[in-house]
């Protein structure tokens, strides 16, 4: 016998289902997500925790007409299980397989693509602007998690909604997660809210009437889910401020509850924000007793929830090393914008709990935070993925680089992100960090020369960033303590006459291997690990250009603007005329998937480096080979 969910290819077939079908689908889908996942890995936490709310949602509204926005929507997985895409889900994160999150090019139920949080109100007001200029009757629903609610882009958006908009719902998914607990002001408001003793008698009356007419018939669950459904509608003064009425707080895994509950929503013509409590990790003990693990991972047990022991990261690195240096200098401090746990600074922490600053998924916030206390004297280190910090560009050049505060960036998942795709690729920090006056920027080799950037960004005077990849170190041996390094002086691992090769970063082994390459062919090349993309080294660039017939730069990175366009622009300043072979990503946003399989199909590999170095050697003499 089949299961319900090889019924399911469309939204219509949900709208068949009697509850306790969709009850006993919800499980499938559970199971098919944990076995499925524990291949492929993925964000499981987040979607085990929003199964019922999705389906209520497609049950009641009527997608694509219906627009269902998902903020950051990693926890639109049953949205696409459901929308048509069940049967290829086994390729999600993989190459040339589904998206990770929603995009607007894979379905057309994915009416808005995203990856990072606070986009869904806005995205969705814009919509239903846009829907009553056009005179339409479609609906609008924005889903929310309540860390959402702790950036200002959200806030942003509710000052609007009721100004704009006639008809709009906005649904609140409190889970008190993000990726960490959430924190903060507004984490505390919804929790006085759900502890209130009045929501908890509703709530447990509700319950026992949906559990005492569960086995009857539809039409009783029906009319005893809508009037638990209307008995626990009660407004809150902060949103009803903002003009959204509030509905709720109600539980997010009461199937009848939340389908009675929307259709209710539908039929009103005003802008709406519904409270929904829902338990991420849900069905999967693993993924409730380690919320922060099964937010986002690799493949996994599914029986055990047990993961490969992995290698230190340079997350952790960067932790623990800053940990050491602020055991010995108390005027460091760490800041992070929801992201202890990827930063490393979940390491951090418990050895200075009062040099911690979590300021919840808001990172232009963290960055002016960080500048105020710059100026009184402390040494910030804002935390934040490179993708992340591009939110907070204004306040990096305004607050900090205009007024040479000495805060330090430390931006981890800089270059290619892998399984997460085009929204988390730090493949541009490069090009909009370079240009600001008065920063130094640092890329290191490998783990040990983090540690050494980082002790040297701690000692200037001004603003300095540090950009280092998502993953595993290179595992060399560190040294017992950190050394600082002179300011703009790159580093000659191998010396050579013929082409100079840098290599930023861990793509060091890139330019070690083309090096490689190209003493194969008989010639002679340089191998240099520039550390410091801003200032350059001029003087190593200078030396090179003056004997060797090409120059070739490896960066994860896209080109356009990069470390490589630096060096060009390096060498005309200086009147110095070298070819200069440019190896990085291309102007186009590239797709997830592994990272040596998306080096291998962009280009970015030693062997696609030679091909275009070897007709600017072939002007040189070619040594005799001396066989031995």
């Amino acid at each position: 016998m089949g299961t319900l969910l090889e019924t399911i290819h469309s939204p219509a077939d949900v709208k068949r289902l009697n509850y306790d079908q969709m009850v006993s689908l919800a499980e499938e889908i559970r199971g098919f997500l944990i076995q499925t996942l524990s291949k492929t890995g993925g964000h499981l936490g987040p979607n085990l925790g929003v199964v019922e709310l999705t389906l209520a949602l497609h049950a009641v509204f009527s997608t694509p007409e219906d627009k269902i926005l998902f903020d950051v929507s990693h926890q639109a997985y049953i949205h696409k299980i459901i929308t048509g895409r069940a049967e290829r889900f086994s390729s999600i994160r993989q190459p040339g397989g589904l998206n990770g999150f929603m995009l607007r090019t894979e379905s057309e139920h994915d009416c808005y693509g995203a990856g990072h949080a606070g986009t869904a109100l806005s995205a969705a007001l814009g919509m239903a602007v846009a829907r009553d200029l056009a005179g339409g009757h479609e609906h609008v629903i924005a889903v929310a998690g309540d860390a959402a609610f702790t950036n200002g882009i959200t806030f942003e958006a509710i000052n609007n909604i009721a100004a704009q908009t006639k008809r709009m719902i906005v649904v609140l998914n409190d889970n008190e997660w993000s990726i960490d607990r959430n924190v903060g002001a507004v984490a505390r408001y919804f929790h006085r809210i759900v502890t209130n003793e009045h929501y908890q008698h509703l709530h447990d009356r509700a319950t026992r009437l949906i559990e005492r007419f569960g086995g009857k018939t539809a039409i009783k669950v029906v009319r005893r889910a809508e009037e638990a459904a209307k008995s626990m509608l009660w407004p809150s003064i902060l949103f009803e401020e903002f003009g959204l009425e509030y509905f709720g707080p109600i539980d997010g895994h009461n199937l009848p509850l939340l389908v009675e509950t929307f259709k209710f929503l539908k039929s009103l013509d005003h802008p709406v924000l519904l409270h929904v409590l829902t338990q991420k990790g849900r069905g999967f003990q693993p993924a409730l007793d380690g919320q922060k693990k099964f937010h986002g991972l690799g493949p996994y047990d599914p029986e055990t929830g047990k993961t490969p022991d992995g290698s230190p990261t340079y997350a952790e690195v960067f932790a623990n090393t800053l940990a050491d240096l602020a055991a010995k200098d108390p005027r460091i401090v760490a800041i992070t914008a929801a992201m202890p746990n990827g930063t490393g600074l979940d390491h951090f922490r418990p050895r200075h709990p009062n040099r911690y600053f979590d300021v919840g998924i808001a990172e232009e916030h963290a960055v002016v935070f960080a500048a105020g206390m710059a100026t009184r004297g402390y040494r910030p280190i804002c935390a934040i993925y490179s993708t992340f910090l591009q939110r907070a560009f204004d306040p990096v050049v305004h607050d900090v680089c205009l007024q040479k505060l000495p805060v330090v960036f430390c931006m981890d998942r800089a270059g290619l992100s892998g399984d997460d795709g085009p929204t988390h690729h730090g493949l541009f920090d490069i090009a909009y960090l370079r240009g600001i006056p008065e920063i130094v920027l640092m890329s290191p080799k490998n783990e040990d020369e983090l540690a050494d950037m980082l002790k040297t960004a701690l000692e200037l005077s001004g603003p300095s960033a540090i950009r280092y990849p998502r993953g595993a170190v290179a595992g060399v041996a560190r040294k017992p303590e950190p050394q600082s390094l002179p300011v703009g002086k790159a580093e000659v691992l191998v010396d050579g006459s013929d082409v100079a090769i840098f290599g930023l970063g861990p793509m060091i082994s890139l330019a070690q291997s083309l090096a490689d390459l190209i003493e194969r062919e008989g010639y002679s090349a340089a191998v240099i690990n520039p550390r410091f993309i801003k200032p350059l080294d001029r003087e190593v660039l200078a030396r090179y250009a003056s004997r060797a017939a090409a120059f070739v730069t490896f960066e994860d990175h896209v080109r356009m603007g990069g470390f490589g366009t630096a060096v060009v622009e390096a060498l005309d300043e200086m009147g110095l005329s070298v070819p200069v072979v440019r190896m990085g990503w291309p102007d186009q946003f590239i797709e997830h998937g592994k990272v040596d399989q998306l080096r291998a199909q962009y280009g970015l590999t030693a062997e696609a480096a030679l091909a275009q170095v070897l007709p600017l050697l072939a002007r040189r003499r070619r040594p005799t080979l001396v066989a031995s």
